[in-house]
């Protein structure tokens, strides 16, 4: 859930001031009063557009120098020894589909920036309807959030299907979460995550991304998949929703399920073919360690007012900030099939 940006009443009565100010039909008076509005919302924005994703416990966020040339890796500090058993994937490119990126005996990781805008009336601001402008703001900082999603989960989906792995419950019927399949997920990640029983390392599964409806699937589970303590717990669990099975938490994603959007991007734009008799996709993962998936951040949200709005009665703010994705290691994810 995105964090509410919350002020003191000292704070609000002064951006009431401020923002008043900013709707004034006088340029003199409405540019600098647009420019200390957004310099006071800038941090607030900043904290809300990083809660606000999904990909929170996924990627590490790294702050870089902005005067660096590039973000490197060195492959030694990630897995010593077996720098030829895994491939990493980054996003080239703002709209680029993520690629292949190892070079030598390190990964470079490109940064790219993002950005977006919003405005409003000058009469909003001028009777100081801070529900229109904060929804306003809400939409800006939701534009921020929805690329970075996107972007994150585009890089893991193809990390993962590069193994050309898709773990399924042949048993089950189309479209049913089962335990089962959970297991499947356990075995498959550590049989094909490397090492021995010994090793530092191995790959497991930590985490299970999958949609509404599959994890909606275990209130229908009878007494023949789950004991009868089980069965009320799901009854009595937030949403009917276990968190945990076997070891694995479960996260219920919509852009994830049959005919959605991370979904469709797998099968169109990545090429997953569909086992038979299966519908929907589940992206599992080994977050044990925070050692593949990185997101180097180059330079924070800036966020500065639009002065050229104001020959049209409007104000409004723009802004852009600067990061990269990139899965180091392909063995930390894997696809499954309902």
């Amino acid at each position: 859930m995105a964090k509410k940006i919350n002020f003191t009443p000292e704070e609000l009565e002064k951006l009431n001031g401020v923002l008043r100010a900013s709707g004034s039909m006088n340029a003199a008076v409405g540019t600098p009063a647009m420019d200390q509005l957004a310099k006071a919302l800038m941090l607030p924005l900043r904290e809300a557009i990083l809660s606000g994703n999904i990909l929170d416990g996924i990627f590490e966020q790294i702050q870089v120098g902005e005067t660096n040339s590039t973000v490197e890796f060195p492959l030694d500090i990630i897995t010593p020894g077996t720098e030829n058993d895994y491939v990493a994937w980054s996003v080239p490119k703002q709209g680029y589909i993520p690629q292949r990126t190892v070079e030598a005996d390190f990964v470079m990781v490109p940064t790219y920036a993002i950005a977006n805008a919003i405005d409003w009336a000058l009469k909003f601001a001028r009777d100081a309807r801070w529900d229109i402008v904060g929804r306003c703001m809400e939409v800006y900082r939701a534009g921020f959030v929805k690329k970075m999603n996107d972007d994150g989960f585009h890089t893991i989906l193809a990390s993962a299907v590069d193994r050309n792995i898709v773990v399924c419950d042949s048993d089950a019927n189309p479209g049913q979460f089962t335990k089962r399949l959970v297991s499947l997920g356990k075995t498959v990640m550590r049989r094909n995550g490397g090492g021995n029983s010994t090793s530092i390392n191995r790959r497991k599964l930590t985490d299970l991304y999958t949609s509404p409806e599959a994890i909606e699937d275990m209130r229908n589970w009878n007494v023949d998949q789950v004991d009868e303590v089980t069965r009320r717990e799901i009854y009595l669990a937030d949403d009917g929703q276990l968190n945990r099975i076997f070891s694995v938490n479960l996260h219920a994603v919509d852009e994830f399920g049959e005919g959605q959007e991370y979904q469709l991007y797998a099968q169109n734009q990545l090429g997953v073919t569909m086992p038979a008799n299966k519908v929907e996709l589940l992206l599992g993962l080994d977050l044990s360690q925070s050692n593949s998936f990185v997101m180097p951040i180059r330079s924070q949200l800036e966020t500065f007012p639009d002065p050229q709005l104001h020959r049209q009665q409007r104000a409004g703010v723009y802004g852009w900030q600067e990061q990269g994705f990139a899965a180091l290691d392909n063995r930390n994810g894997v696809l499954l099939a309902i």
